[in-house]
């Protein structure tokens, strides 16, 4: 069976806000939630910008539930929390709910705490929920046992494309009939002397220390690497049927998704944009789209050199000349790169461009590439048709050359 996917419900917590309402309206100010790391634990650190969230989780957490979880776990709950309450609190049979969450690192920064542990104090002091808070699924896990998902619970795992291809993932089960709702997106919190002095090894990161809330500069000529941030996207999808029987509101339509892989490197994007290509027009045939319908594309750019180039050949190859009308942006000039939580970030964003009508500016755009040949959104706001359905797409890419591509159409 396929049945029609809708959009009911949305939860974010980012370093632009801490909820979705506060993550909107900073990103169509152009407000920059990134700056310098002033804990002491990075004082040596090669690269000392992030963009960490506007609000800790453990001011928000009772305590109890705060000490049992890593951090990806913490900001997951937080996001999901509000997603769901965003939905109305749905009421249904719990073999009916399913849960998508993703992560592209996982409990690193548990993982490297309890290790010290494990030097300075002995095998003895090590937390017992060492494991849980370490395994990829912990966010997961924690989603699906607060709202008693029994559907299946599930983590794919895809670098800084997972948060997408979990949204991905929990429209399948929807379409598949094995879920009438499911809880679905991504987190990361693994800011950390040792995530951050990897990244800075393959030169990844931008080094603008003078200046930390302009780093992230995607599509910029100046541009020199990203910016590691933190925090979580979530949504709830609905079968159509389940939402309006319940009188649910819907946000949007959830088209279709386009997977694929560039098969060139570990790290680099394929310089053609060959995996993106393939991910984008399958997203259009999976949802039944043109590139005509398209007026919004939320680009993955990060501000590495190389990546934004290639993802705009993409886009410029697939659109063709409907490229010259379809308003591009990127959230990751105001967030910073969530990482796991990236391409759910970015789908939320598409998701009220349609609702409102309106897509944000590239935060810290000043000077375009010359080599970037799309229409990219700068200065201001852009206005999106007043009326009539629209359609945009998401994209997202990760390490290993993982591409997911995600389409939502305005809902009527």
């Amino acid at each position: 069976m396929s049945r029609t996917v809708v959009v009911t419900g949305l939860g974010a917590t980012t370093p632009l806000g801490g909820n979705v309402a506060t993550t909107w309206e900073a990103l169509l100010a152009a407000k920059s939630g990134i700056g310098l790391l002033t804990d002491p634990q990075f004082e040596q650190s090669p690269v000392r910008i992030a963009a960490v969230v506007k609000e800790d989780p453990e001011n928000i957490l009772e305590k109890h539930e705060a000490r049992r979880m890593d951090r990806s776990q913490q900001l997951a709950l937080i996001a999901a929390r509000e997603a769901w309450a965003d939905a109305g609190s749905p009421e249904l049979d719990p073999t009916r709910l399913g849960v998508a969450v993703a992560t592209g690192v996982g409990g690193v920064i548990s993982l490297m705490e309890q290790y010290d542990i494990l030097r300075e104090r002995g095998a003895a002091r090590v937390s017992p929920m060492t494991v849980p808070m370490l395994m990829p699924n912990g966010p997961a896990a924690v989603v699906g046992l607060e709202f008693g998902s029994q559907a299946g619970v599930h983590t794919p795992v895809s670098a800084c494309a997972s948060g997408a291809e979990a949204i991905g993932y929990g429209a399948e089960m929807i379409r598949s009939g094995r879920a009438d709702v499911v809880i679905c997106g991504g987190t990361e919190g693994c800011i950390h002397p040792l995530t951050i002095a990897a990244f800075a090894a393959m030169r990844a990161l931008s080094t603008r220390h003078d200046d930390p809330a302009t780093a992230s500069r995607p599509f910029d000529k100046d541009r020199d690497g990203f910016v590691m941030a933190e925090g979580a996207a979530i949504v709830v999808l609905e079968s159509e049927e389940f939402a309006k029987a319940r009188g649910a509101k819907i946000y949007a339509t959830y088209g279709g998704q386009g997977l694929a892989a560039d098969a060139h490197h570990i790290a680099q994007p394929e310089p053609e944009g060959r995996g993106v290509i393939a991910a984008m027009n399958r997203a259009l045939i999976d949802a039944d789209l043109t590139t005509k319908d398209i007026v919004h594309i939320n680009a993955h750019s990060t501000s590495t050199p190389a990546g934004d180039v290639a993802e705009a050949k993409a886009i410029r190859k697939v659109m063709g000349s409907d490229a010259d009308h379809a308003a591009v942006t990127a959230v990751k000039g105001a967030a910073g790169h969530l990482l796991g939580g990236a391409g759910s970030l970015a789908a939320i964003a598409s998701i009220l461009a349609l609702r409102d009508r309106v897509v944000p500016q590239v935060t810290n755009l000043v000077t375009l590439d010359p080599a970037v040949d799309i229409d990219v959104v700068i200065g201001k706001p852009r206005q999106l048709p007043a009326t009539g359905q629209i359609a945009a797409l998401s994209n997202s890419f990760g390490f290993g050359g993982h591409d997911v591509v995600l389409a939502f159409k305005s809902y009527s």
